[in-house]
């Protein structure tokens, strides 16, 4: 019952809010000659752009798999990742994608189940980790122009304080494991699972730290490159003696949508996004509400567009051959 409640809570949210972005008849006569006049070459850049973003979280994930002495083909670890894609649109919440990557990753690595599952949890905590970090930074720097106007002050300390409660959280769960608080818990704490799984992963990918720097590397560019997609879409939707709209002001506005969009609020923060869009891009950067807004739009449907090509090889997709199962634990009986 909880849940078709928030799901109802979630489609009248999406559903208001565009509503409201979208009532005027002017601004939708804007919008569709905007759409009628977007370049196609800048579509297709973000297209690519954020093509190669899946193929960089591959690539992390492929490293983080060898820590855990799990060999998978790089185009195996691909095929996985793809469908991960598929599923964070087809899945409501955001780790729908995570739950049926380490299920398929299961049927790869029969045998090393918690391995596998540790691999899935620390690429999501090292994607989180770096994002918090860009967003420090790029807030610190940008602090008083992103709270320069009243309408973009509040967005910016509600994202700002997203994030600090992330860190917060991440960071707990390291002292945790490094005083050995996870043993002592509770075992109906809430979350007592999710710390037991994280301090495993800590334990392991701490002393693997090349690889570990490495794939934080390969997050700021993988976070850059989805910035990357949404300029694109606007490059797409500004005519060609427009001003433009400056990456480094997407960048800093974008990891505070990122935050605000990740609470459930509706459906894979579509009407939210928008909304956080045309707040930030008109109030800072200048720009109309119906590039703002479809800029947005746009955006969501190119890394979507990607969400359907993971849902074809979700289709073809056939499990190779299993590794061996771990031997049996011996009977202590013998």
């Amino acid at each position: 019952m909880r849940k078709r409640i928030l799901q109802i809570l979630q489609a009248t949210i999406t559903l208001g809010i565009l509503w409201l972005l979208l009532r005027d008849p002017q601004k939708r006569h804007e919008m569709a000659e905007i759409l009628r006049g977007a370049r196609p070459l800048w579509l297709a850049a973000g297209l690519l752009t954020y093509g190669i973003v899946e193929l960089l979280s591959a690539w992390r994930w492929h490293l983080l798999l060898k820590v855990q002495d799990i060999h998978l083909p790089k185009i195996r670890v691909l095929q996985l990742t793809m469908i991960g894609v598929f599923f964070n649109y087809l899945v409501p919440g955001g780790t729908g994608g995570d739950l049926v990557k380490g299920f398929y990753l299961l049927k790869e690595t029969t045998g090393r189940s918690a391995a596998a599952l540790l691999s899935v949890l620390m690429d999501r905590l090292l994607g989180l980790f770096t994002l918090i970090l860009m967003a420090g930074a790029l807030s610190l720097v940008r602090w008083q122009w992103l709270t320069s106007t009243p309408q973009t002050a509040g967005y910016a300390w509600i994202g700002l304080g997203i994030l600090a409660a992330s860190l917060f959280a991440l960071l707990l769960s390291i002292a945790a494991t490094a005083f050995g608080w996870v043993n002592r818990l509770p075992a109906r704490i809430p979350g007592r699972r999710w710390l037991m799984e994280a301090s495993m992963a800590y334990a392991l990918y701490g002393r693997a730290w090349k690889t570990c720097t490495a794939s934080v590397l390969l997050s700021v560019a993988i976070n850059v490159g989805y910035f990357g997609t949404f300029y694109c879409a606007n490059r797409a939707l500004q005519s060609a003696t427009a001003e433009r709209l400056s990456f480094l002001d997407l960048c800093s506005v974008m990891p505070l949508i990122n935050a605000i969009t990740s609470l459930p609020l509706s459906f894979g923060g579509i009407g939210v996004r928008e909304k956080l869009f045309d707040e930030f891009l008109t109030h800072l950067c200048g720009t109309s509400s119906a590039i703002a807004v479809l800029t947005s739009s746009t955006g969501y449907f190119l890394t979507l567009l990607w969400g359907m090509a993971g849902g074809a090889v979700y289709l073809f997709y056939r499990p190779s051959t299993p590794a061996a199962p771990d031997p049996a634990p011996a009977n202590p009986k013998e």
